[in-house]
């Protein structure tokens, strides 16, 4: 087995850098992060034999990587894989990637060399070196993906039915008349993101308002709704309806039409996705897809615990319920 002295001739460095890569990222340059991690996957470096980690110990802990730890809907997950995880007797270790791949990749090395019992993600991509222990294990690895569904991924998850969610969004907006629709989605890249598209645009089809339809792309952060809702009215467009691919996004848009003198719903109607907490208290509150949050959560850790429990289980995938809460944003088209 490969030490990390090993790693380190072999990338160069001093064991000392190769010990910072791996325990404080943030004070090593990404050339040179990325030129150590290269050699670690090469060389299968890893402490502890990840083999005799999942099969005969235990630490007790769990890791939940994140994407973005500030926003509210992903503490509402994080709360409900703790409340499971601690009735089980693990511990909850938490881990803010931040939505970057070298990020996943430095958290995903905790479960290689055992310094973890399981992995719940919450984005929508799978490490490599993850990956590759998903693929040795056949699909029985202790990792669970929870929010952000992706059906490449050979592992369990907890999710709801985003396409269908958000058709029932957009078929809310053409029920109260609005005929010229925007959508502001979240980054391409994400298969969450092309589902509550492919839902936006059924509907659209199915009220024969396709050609109407207008797509801007976000990241899921105010400051993307906030952005986006300002490019469109520079665009004078004639859209009386907004669909924001989460509650973020759409109080960002809200904060924009009132800079520009609009009023919600008078003038333009705005419908989010979520239910966070801060939905009900904007003004007007905030017409929404309420999610599980919690709940997604507790059936991810009870997805991993039974995986560490039988690591002969076969991936499972649990679909919650959702519902549209409708509030004060959504109205009637104006003329």
């Amino acid at each position: 087995m490969a030490t990390i002295r090993d790693v380190a001739r072999e990338a160069g460095v001093s064991p000392a850098t190769v010990s910072r890569v791996l325990a404080r990222p943030e004070v090593v340059t990404p050339d040179l992060r990325e030129q150590v991690l290269q050699v670690i996957e090469r060389l299968g470096y890893a402490p502890h034999p990840i083999a005799a980690s999942l099969k005969t110990r235990r630490t007790g802990k769990i890791l939940v990587t994140v994407p973005d730890i500030s926003n509210p809907f992903f503490a509402k997950v994080i709360r409900g894989i703790e409340g499971g995880a601690v009735a089980a007797g693990y511990a909850v270790v938490l881990g803010d990637t931040r939505d970057l791949p070298e990020r996943e990749e430095l958290f995903g090395l905790m479960l290689k060399r055992g310094e973890v019992d399981g992995l719940i993600f919450l984005g929508h991509r799978l490490p490599k070196v993850i990956a590759a222990l998903v693929q040795e294990a056949g699909g029985q690895a202790p990792v669970v993906n929870a929010c952000e569904f992706n059906s490449e991924l050979s592992v369990s998850s907890a999710h709801i039915d985003n396409r269908a969610a958000a058709k029932a969004a957009m078929d809310a907006l053409y029920a109260a008349g609005h005929r010229h629709v925007a959508v502001l989605s979240g980054p391409a890249q994400s298969p969450l993101t092309r589902e509550r598209l492919g839902g936006a645009r059924a509907s659209a089809q199915r009220h024969g308002a396709l050609a109407e339809l207008q797509l801007l792309e976000g990241d899921f952060s105010l400051a993307s709704g906030h952005a986006r809702m300002h490019e469109l009215l520079q665009t004078q467009s004639k859209a009386t309806g907004i669909f924001c691919h989460n509650d973020e996004m759409a109080i960002g848009a809200l904060a924009a039409l009132r800079e520009w003198g609009l009023s919600c719903p008078d003038d333009v109607s705005v419908v989010g996705f979520d239910d966070i907490e801060m939905a009900s208290y904007v003004n007007p509150a905030l017409t929404t897809i309420r999610q599980p949050m919690e709940q997604i959560g507790q059936e991810a850790a009870q997805l991993l615990l039974d995986t560490i429990r039988n690591r002969d289980a076969p991936p499972r995938r649990v679909r919650l319920s959702w519902e549209l809460i409708a509030r004060g944003s959504l109205g009637r088209a104006a003329k």
